[in-house]
């Protein structure tokens, strides 16, 4: 795997803990991947999970304590995205911040160039 920095992706301390909890529950799968797939109500959408082990030519980004893996594909459309996390009844859970998306869906898990 290649090294990358928080200018690629980057969690919030919020997210971060989020992610440390849930990754908690995963045996043996210390990585967060994000890609970007067709799909969603805009055209692109967001899916993550945790994996044992990335690729050759995944992109590794040590944020908010926690490890996040990235396909160099994705990374074209993730580049200086913020992810954040709420816990509020209304409106919380995982919400990607993503300066190149040019619209998103109001769920905000589907977007657009």
């Amino acid at each position: 795997m290649r090294i990358g920095n928080e200018m690629l992706v980057c969690l919030t301390k919020e997210a971060g803990k989020k992610i440390t909890e849930l990754k908690n529950r995963e045996d043996n799968r210390p990585f967060l991947r994000i890609k970007i797939t067709g799909g969603g109500c805009n055209g692109l959408s967001y899916k993550m999970r945790f994996i044992a082990e990335g690729k050759e030519n995944d992109i590794l980004v040590e944020t908010s304590g926690n490890s996040v893996v990235v396909d160099t594909k994705t990374a074209l459309y993730l580049r200086g995205t913020t992810l954040d996390y709420s816990n509020k009844m209304v409106g919380g859970g995982f919400k990607f911040i993503n300066p190149n998306a040019k619209a998103s869906c109001s769920c905000g898990e589907s977007f657009n160039l």
